[in-house]
């Protein structure tokens, strides 16, 4: 197994780091940097920048209109992206549903659906978990009943990520009870405008608005956004999942947010390489440590993308990767928060907007530690919690 990359790669690297850094507006990179609040407008502005340039779908083959990139250079672009502080693509529409209109939708609706997500004109919403399931998602209970041409949906999905700002969403829905709970899920796409339609914030410990409930109420689908065939929707959705917790891992801003964690340490007095008094050294002790786990992270990471490359089947480890890199990020934001101590407390959020972040040393880098911290506790849970994760990971490994 070679984990090294070639001259070419190296190229193509040093290539997208030069496009990278040309086109980044600095704005944005700075938020990104330090964590402070992007805007829809803020990540609209990226994701349309890298869709004129036809990378917004960078994972996608040349026929539906991406750029056709190895497994390697698709990680070594979401790396140089991640080390300039580019923001995390959303990946519902380009990483997440997008790969199932292209493997199981008609030809019509790539024709319809395909170009708006890789332009990041459109943007799409996820509707899977429900209250009651979640990591139990083969029990969710919306309803989809075929009329005519025409699908009536009832329900109510919930923590719809950025579900504000959907224009679409893809739904899994129950079109029959008949037979196991998986057997009768079907893959709708629902526009987000149709009448009975109905989206209603969840605000989060921090006072931010990120995830939502989404009712429908009578709501009209077209029989031709069903995707693939009825009640064949969980295998749509598995397929779905294996994209979705290999991009929760996200080895590449660990890599970041690492660095980040150095620098708030070292402006905090409670880190440094070469000297310090005990506090000190029993915390540069806990960065060690991450930095081991963000480096065996990204070992793994390779290890896939080196099997890709030379056309062996590797063992399917999107849960492992999900696991070990969701655990990853809520270490370094645990330990953000006790470098920073109390200046991590919340801040207000509109003052943050406005530019306001108090007048103490390091207030810039402290200001969002808290709401950070607290909103990734939720990465062991989503994707699949890391419970589900580790018995899919025995059961693979051990039979």
């Amino acid at each position: 197994m070679d984990l090294a990359f070639t001259p070419e790669e190296q190229q193509f690297r040093e290539d997208i780091r030069a496009w990278v850094h040309a086109n980044l507006p600095a704005d944005i990179s700075h938020k990104v940097h330090n964590s402070l609040h992007l805007s829809r407008d803020d990540m609209q502005r990226w994701a349309k920048i890298l869709g004129k340039k036809g990378w917004l779908g960078h994972g996608w083959p040349k026929q539906f209109g991406g750029p056709g990139w190895n497994a390697i250079q698709k990680h070594l672009f979401e790396e140089e992206c991640a080390l300039a502080g580019a923001p995390r693509v959303i990946p519902f529409g380009p990483v997440m549903v997008a790969p199932v209109i292209m493997a199981f939708g008609s030809p019509a609706q790539q024709e319809r659906h395909l170009p708006g997500i890789a332009s990041g004109e459109v943007w799409w919403s996820q509707g899977y978990s429900e209250p009651g399931s979640g990591s139990d998602l083969a029990s969710l209970k919306t309803r989809a009943e075929r009329v005519g041409d025409k699908y009536i949906v009832n329900g109510q999905k919930t923590w719809t990520t950025l579900g504000q700002y959907g224009e679409w969403i893809f739904c899994l829905v129950r079109t029959s009870t008949e037979g196991k709970p998986q057997t009768g899920i079907s893959f709708l796409l629902i526009d987000m405008k149709s009448p009975g339609v109905s989206v209603r914030p969840i605000i989060m410990l921090d006072g931010g608005h990120e995830v939502n409930e989404v009712w429908f109420d009578n709501v009209e689908v077209p029989v031709e956004n069903l995707v693939g065939e009825e009640n064949k929707g969980w295998t749509y959705a598995k397929h779905l999942l294996s994209h979705e917790r290999t991009n929760i891992a996200d080895a590449n801003r660990a890599k970041r947010e690492l660095e980040r964690l150095k620098r708030i340490a070292k402006a905090e007095g409670v880190y440094d390489p070469a000297t310090g008094g005990a506090t000190a050294a029993r915390f540069r002790d806990e960065i060690a440590k991450l930095e081991v786990d963000v480096i065996a992270l990204e070992m793994l990471v390779l290890r896939v993308l080196s099997a890709e490359k030379t056309g062996k089947n590797s063992l399917d480890i999107a849960g492992l990767l999900k696991i070990r890199g969701s655990e990853i990020q809520q270490r370094y934001t645990e330990l953000m928060m006790l470098a920073a101590g109390p200046y991590s407390l919340p801040f207000i959020k509109e003052a943050m907007e406005a530019g306001w972040q108090g007048d103490y040393v390091g207030a810039a880098t402290s200001a969002p530690l808290a709401s950070t911290y607290f909103n990734m506790r939720k990465t062991t849970i989503y994707g699949g919690s890391n419970e589900v994760q580790r018995n899919i990971v025995a059961q693979t490994v051990l039979g």
